[in-house]
């Protein structure tokens, strides 16, 4: 399997967090990628690529162009216009509600008050090399997708930063852009064939559901935490399922606590009905391994033979798939997860 990776990831290199009201060392960090990478890269049947550069046009297909243009210069700003600080993280966030009864608010003009405007939370810091890292990780979605248009059966995305939580105007959740969508959205839109996105991610992809929600030309299909404990807490409910063109088209399967593998294979059944029924000319799957028993931030109980079955049934799908690196935060493991899941996607 062709694998592509940059080191523009490194570029993203936060030292700190702020989540559950204190600051602490990032669960997204360098390491997750270098060691997905070590052990890929020892595994003689994985190829590694660069990716090419793609410029900006297919991420302001489907983001907000305001967003690249705030990401492009927000840490440079911010160091020149509030303070030098490593890592850039709003104190304040924009909500329509505060302005109900008044004038609509066009985007603020200061560096603080920016980043209120186009970031949804505070564990998402911005570094000073985070934009170049970020348009790596579309840069490496839409080679490896290009990969598989080109006739690969399958290939493999190291994306860092990831990306299901950014949505058309927002930025947070780790992701800046999103790869899967970005990704997505370029092959509908210039193949005309249907695509779906399958997301694995304990955390749902509401940037992606978002993205998605009214088109019946890509299908979201997510299984994860139940958003009634776990993050992003507001979207993942099994009653959204698209609206107007897209209705029937988002398909989400929340799971509960202490989930095991035949649980979630069960759960992944579901998916791949759905997907089956949809009927899409390619796979886009985002991959999350933070269903791992042992993950930091994930009360799911997914064991990484469970992992291998899960990319095995995914194969069963018979479509073209590109696999695109999400979360995942054990990072003793980490690795040896993908790597199992990606050997269950090609045996």
């Amino acid at each position: 399997m062709k694998v592509v990776y940059t080191d523009a990831h490194l570029g993203h290199n936060p030292q700190e967090e702020i989540a559950e009201s204190g600051s602490h060392s990032p669960h997204e960090h360098t390491a997750r990628a270098e060691n997905i990478r070590e052990v890929l890269q020892a595994d003689n049947s994985m190829r590694f690529l660069a990716p090419t550069e793609w410029g900006v046009d297919p991420i302001n297909a489907v983001h907000n162009p305001g967003l690249n243009n705030f990401l492009t210069s927000a840490w440079a700003d911010y160091q020149r216009d509030v303070r030098p600080s490593r890592e850039v993280v709003p104190d304040f966030f924009y909500r329509p509600s505060m302005r109900e009864a008044m004038s609509q608010l066009e985007e603020p003009t200061t560096a603080n008050a920016r980043l209120g405007w186009w970031c949804f939370e505070t564990t998402t810091p911005i570094t000073q090399g985070s934009y170049t890292a970020a348009r790596g990780a579309v840069d490496t979605a839409l080679t490896a997708t290009q990969l598989v248009l080109d006739g690969d059966k399958f290939s493999y995305g190291l994306c860092r930063p990831p990306g299901h939580h950014a949505t058309t105007d927002l930025y947070g959740g780790y992701c800046f852009f999103n790869n899967a969508a970005v990704a997505a959205h370029f092959v509908a839109s210039t193949t005309g064939a249907k695509v779906t996105v399958l997301d694995v991610d304990y955390h749902h992809g509401n940037g992606t559901q978002q993205i998605f929600y009214g088109r019946d030309d890509v299908q979201y299909v997510s299984l994860h935490g139940d958003p009634q404990r776990a993050y992003p807490y507001i979207t993942g409910f099994a009653d959204e399922m698209g609206e107007g063109r897209g209705r029937g088209a988002t398909t989400n399967i929340p799971l509960a606590a202490k989930t095991d593998d035949d649980m979630f294979l069960d759960a992944l059944d579901k998916s791949c009905e759905a997907i089956e029924a949809f009927g899409p000319s390619m796979l886009l799957v985002s991959l999350g391994l933070d269903t791992y028993v042992t993950d930091p931030i994930c009360d799911l109980a997914v064991t990484r033979d469970g992992f291998t079955r899960s990319g095995a049934r995914v194969r069963g799908l018979n479509l073209p798939t590109v696999v695109l690196q999400e979360g995942g935060y054990d990072l003793e493991n980490l690795g040896l997860n993908v790597q199992a899941w990606l050997h269950g996607l090609e045996s």
